[in-house]
């Protein structure tokens, strides 16, 4: 036996060619499956198996992924399903392969779930939430910011009713992406975008309801940073009222809804009026009260004081000077509040905003127009796609191949395709399948070609 080795290799050498061939053939892969008999020795690194039903197989996250800020935003543990990109390789020491785990992402509800209870406990751990940080919401805001999709029925809502409670009312609509993996980075860019314009007394983010996969733009972590850094109040309004995300918690105020955002934030009008004349009604009371309550304190001193008439003359005086200061004073209290009312209608006049109303119609006019024209456009596009594949589909049919005159002939009894003769016997019945329609035939001689 010795004769015929013409050279042995090492274990070692072994080991080491079956982890060079293994990583030159696979590369990265990216491996979904669950965690389990997850370590954390005190080297750092993380050693866990990767499974699914039927398989599993070792893995190992390196602590120096972790240290150039790379790979994972959330803590694995057991039980969780995660999506990870990994290298195959092989363990030489006790030839075991395995896999380098380079980045992972959670995988299912569950585990977004999961990933957000830990960003929450973090960021609260941190004090993101505290009360301390909530800057007010601004009574009467001049301008708003927007940062929503720039279709759908939240932008259209957001503007209607913040044009029918204050008409005046300025609003710079930020359009973002509100799902998907570019969301994220696009309503921290609208954020720093309407910081640097600096005209927009608050800001409102909002975006209607949907699944925890669709709003994870609004559970990640660089966004709650973002929004914790502003220095402009922000309002959170994502989803439906049933719907918590990460945004609620570290926004200066959570509206429900984007509908019940504008209303929380916008005035209205009519009620600032009738406020004021209310107030102004308060005042008027209030002095009547007053005047009232000194007159009733003059006439128990008259009945007190029948005899000494030259005492009664002077508080005749006095009432008659605390009368003429009341009337002063009242008059230039009620001056003082016609004043201030007429400002405030100069003012309203003067931010009436009929003529940007008609500009921002005219925009949606034609942006209306260039969305039917495209989506008439795609429509078209996806028709003409759909009749090509339909028609290439039909020429790779069997059935089409069967209306050109060719046939499928199986074995009766265990209905297999025949492809060569040398597999049926003479004598034996094979099912002979046609365009329209089938024969029974039997074998009476084999050609061999």
């Amino acid at each position: 036996m010795t004769g015929l080795m013409t050279e042995a290799i090492t274990v070692s050498q072994l080991n080491d060619n079956i982890k060079y061939i293994l990583e030159e053939t696979f590369g990265f892969v990216w491996v979904e499956g669950e965690i389990s008999n997850l370590r954390r020795p005190q080297s750092g690194h993380i050693y866990f198996t990767l499974k699914d039903e039927k398989s599993q197989i070792k893995a190992v996250y390196f602590k120096q992924f972790g240290r150039y800020k790379r790979g994972l935003n959330f803590d694995l543990e057991d039980g969780l399903n995660i999506l990870c990109r990994a290298k195959v390789s092989v363990y030489p020491p006790r030839g075991e392969y395995q896999l380098i785990v380079e980045s992972a992402e959670p995988r299912g509800t569950g585990a977004l779930q999961k990933l957000f209870e830990q960003l929450k406990s973090k960021l609260a751990a941190e004090g993101l939430f505290e009360e301390q940080y909530k800057k007010p919401i601004p009574f009467l805001p001049e301008t708003i910011g927007v940062i929503t999709s720039p279709t759908g029925a939240v932008i259209k809502d957001i503007l209607n009713i913040t044009k029918r409670r204050f008409p005046s009312v300025n609003l710079i609509i930020a359009p973002v992406r509100v799902q998907g993996s570019e969301a994220a980075a696009e309503i921290i860019g609208a954020l720093k975008n309407l910081h640097a314009d600096g005209r927009a007394d608050v800001i409102i983010i909002a975006r209607g309801g949907g699944p925890l996969e669709d709003l994870a733009p609004f559970n990640e972590e660089k966004v709650a940073r973002a929004i914790f850094r502003a220095s402009i109040p922000v309002v959170s309004a994502v989803g439906h009222e049933t719907d918590f995300t990460i945004c609620d918690f570290v926004s200066d105020l959570r509206a429900p809804t984007p509908s019940a955002a504008a209303e929380l934030v916008v005035p209205e009008r009519k009620e600032l009026l009738q406020k004021i004349q209310k107030f102004k009604q308060r005042i008027k009371a209030s002095f009547e009260r007053y005047l009232e309550d000194r007159r009733e304190e003059l006439g128990e001193l008259q009945e007190r004081l029948k005899d000494p008439r030259h005492l009664l003359m002077e508080w005749q005086i006095h009432l008659d000077v605390l009368k003429e200061r009341l009337k002063v004073s009242f008059y230039n209290v009620e001056k003082n509040i016609f004043s201030e009312l007429r400002h405030a209608q100069l003012r309203l006049l003067h931010l009436n905003p009929s003529r940007q109303i008609d500009e921002k119609k005219e925009e949606l006019k034609n942006m209306d127009k260039d969305m039917r024209r495209y989506f008439f456009s795609y429509l078209t596009l996806i028709g003409e796609r759909l009749r090509k594949n339909t028609a290439l589909l039909e020429s790779l049919s069997p059935l089409s191949v069967l209306r050109r005159g060719y046939s499928i002939t199986r074995k009766r009894d265990v209905n297999n395709i025949i492809r060569r003769a040398e597999t049926l016997a003479v004598g034996e019945s094979v099912n002979i399948q046609l365009a329209q329609g089938s024969i029974e035939a039997k074998v009476q001689k084999i050609f061999q070609e």
